[in-house]
């Protein structure tokens, strides 16, 4: 038997099935050759496939046949090129490399050369221009890849100002895809190095890079993730966290070397990074990337099946809002090379998993990751189902169900209790930047991480197979369509109010994005402003417009626990029975609901009259990611 042969056995166990994970745990991951860093991974897709398509990006949905493409060797020497004019500017191993566009040809290569010159940190140019510098300072990243003013104009006049206020010290500018015309010269800013990418790194080596590779053990990426404050935190990846969970990802049996996986999520999320960027490189694959505005580009899915069939897509990953859409539009293509869709960030509902499935025949495919862990740990068996659960823990990733003590120790509980999901393994990060030394990131895991094991925060249990099962958050980050909202945005928003003197903002249910923002206020004493006054007030000052409340409520007060602190779970009970409630009123029969905490999960009962349209209340509460149940009250 070769090393070849070899080597591809210890790669590629089988893992097609929840029996798998046995056999493939028997082989320590240390013994199965895994590529040392994310440029490591490159090289080796470039060495063996030098002439296959690694990259079809398109211009935009409605120019979907005039894709800009490029093979695994032009890949590579793009990344060289820009890695180099990095290197040249003073970017070093522990240098954080800042980057803010929507997806573009050049950004993917831009990407991987961050994080081979230095560290990747990339940042959605949605949120406010005071959170974006924030994230500047935290990262210390002093030079900035950015959309141009043909590729996004909004983004380009934030990072003008962010040059004025001196925050950095050069901008490379992106293009929009398959751009052809000759660019407006981007005018002088003192001070700053100011040029397009592809202009500048023109004169740079392709074969080779000048400065140190990665090693395993250094970091790769920091990426935004929501936490306690109003600005995000930085959770930083290594170089063998993204290639492990991205190899998890990737020894999925179900896909070869010929699928062609559908990316469009934006590169600032770590499912685009990992699962279709990072996981493709291990098999070779062909990745085909939606236009700038991804899944928000509405003509997008009028053209989504024909795309499918065009360029034979096998995988595609988004949430479950796309797939709500998705289930609208006629399938007008042969879409047969679909083998499953994956779907993940926020809570899957019963309706949209039946309808979209009913609708195409395909599979959607559920997992479960999170910023903290790199990106996914839990995966689900298309052909073979487990109703309730996100998916069986990966390779290599341990779970465990704990209890949170009043002292904050944790005491471990049993197969199938209830309580906080906590992972360990090789894909739980870093830490948190806190600071900065002269050379590089000071990182700090705040409590998420305990003797190795993550606190995810999510309420879950397990079964004996390693299957996850949510129920619910415990922390409070609100998500609406996969987007992480921190809710002190909104709180500090509403507390500027001089009427209010307490407020709590939590997520509702909603049957397009999952989760969307309500918050709930107490007003000073003979204070008469209403709650549309209070919604229009917070609407002007929270600072990310997918952040402003649905809804303000005013309670004489807000529940708290025994010991005084704020009681979210509380409020989202009441928010979820106001909503059902709200949604249930044109069914006839409904006596009552009622939305109750149980073990920490939140559960929704409906009462029906005898003689009451029970069918027509559970198809609408399968419209909701919610724990219900239905009553018929005997007279």
């Amino acid at each position: 038997m070769t090393d070849k042969v070899i080597s591809s056995e210890l790669l590629w166990p089988r893992y097609t099935e929840p029996g798998d994970l046995a056999g493939i745990e028997a082989v320590p991951l240390n013994e199965r050759g895994l590529p040392e860093s994310t440029y490591a991974l490159l090289v080796r897709a470039a060495d063996l496939w030098p002439d296959r398509t690694a990259l079809t990006v398109l211009p935009e949905a409605a120019r979907w046949r005039e894709p800009w493409q490029c093979t695994y060797a032009d890949l590579l020497a793009r990344v060289h090129r820009y890695a180099n004019l990095l290197h040249r500017l003073g970017v070093r191993r522990g240098d954080a490399v800042a980057l803010m566009a929507p997806n573009c040809a050049e950004l993917i290569p831009a990407t991987l050369a961050a994080q081979l010159a230095g560290i990747a940190a990339p940042i959605n140019a949605a949120q406010s221009r005071q959170h974006v510098a924030e994230l500047l300072k935290r990262s210390g990243a002093r030079i900035l890849i950015a959309a141009g003013p043909e590729l996004d104009a909004t983004t380009w006049a934030s990072v003008r100002e962010l040059a004025v206020e001196g925050l950095l010290d050069a901008i490379l500018v992106l293009r929009p895809t398959s751009a052809i015309s000759t660019p407006d010269p981007l005018s002088v800013v003192d001070g700053l190095r100011l040029g397009y990418l592809d202009e500048l790194a023109v004169v740079e080596d392709a074969v080779e890079f000048a400065g140190r590779p990665p090693q395993s053990h250094d970091l790769a990426g920091l990426f935004h993730t929501g936490g306690t404050t109003g600005v995000p935190k930085l959770a930083a990846h290594t170089h063998e966290g993204e290639v492990a969970n991205a190899w998890m990802i990737a020894a999925n049996t179900l896909l070869d070397e010929n699928a062609v996986v559908f990316a469009a999520l934006p590169l600032f999320h770590v499912n685009a990074l990992v699962v279709t960027l990072l996981a493709p490189l291990f098999k070779g694959q062909a990745v085909v990337w939606a236009g700038p505005l991804g899944y928000r580009d509405f003509a997008l899915y009028g053209e989504f099946w024909k795309i499918v069939a065009h360029y034979r897509i096998a995988a595609m990953s988004a949430v479950p809002t796309v797939y709500a859409v998705l289930a609208q539009f006629p399938v007008d293509a042969d879409i047969s090379s679909l083998r499953y869709a994956m779907v993940g960030a926020s809570p899957l509902p019963a309706a949209v998993r039946e309808s979209f499935q009913t609708h195409t025949g395909v599979t959607l495919v559920e997992g479960y990751g999170l910023t903290e862990a790199t990106c996914a740990s839990a995966r689900s068996f298309p052909d073979r189902p487990r109703p309730g659960a996100v998916g069986q823990r990966m390779p290599y990733q341990q779970v465990k169900i704990i209890g949170v003590c009043d002292d904050g120790t944790w005491a471990d509980r049993p197969i199938g209790a209830t309580g906080v999901l906590a992972l360990s393994g090789p894909t739980v990060f870093a830490g948190y930047v806190t600071g900065r030394t002269e050379r590089e990131p000071v990182l700090d895991g705040l409590g998420k991480v305990v003797d190795g094991w993550l606190d995810t925060g999510d309420l879950a249990h397990i079964d004996d197979e390693g299957f996850i099962y949510l129920h619910g958050r415990e922390k409070d980050l609100i998500i609406r369509g996969g987007h992480n909202i921190d809710p002190a945005m909104i709180e500090d928003a509403l507390l500027a109010h001089p009427a209010v003197t307490a407020a709590g903002a939590v997520g509702r249910p909603d049957v397009h994005a999952g989760e969307v923002p309500v918050v709930y206020v107490t007003l000073a004493t003979g204070a008469t402003v209403t709650e549309a006054e209070l919604h229009a007030w917070a609407s002007a000052r929270v600072a990310e417009p997918a952040a402003a409340p649905k809804t303000v409520i005013v309670l004489d007060a807000l529940p708290v626990t025994d010991v005084g602190k704020p009681y979210k779970l509380g409020l989202r009970a009441d928010a979820t029975r106001r909503e059902i409630s709200a949604a249930l009123e044109q069914v006839a029969g409904v006596r009552s609901v009622a939305a109750v905490i149980d073990d920490g999960a939140i559960v929704t009962t409906v009462e029906l009259e005898p003689g009451a349209d029970a069918a027509g209340a559970r198809a609408i509460l399968g419209r909701y990611a919610i724990e219900w149940k239905v009553v018929s009250v005997m007279t």
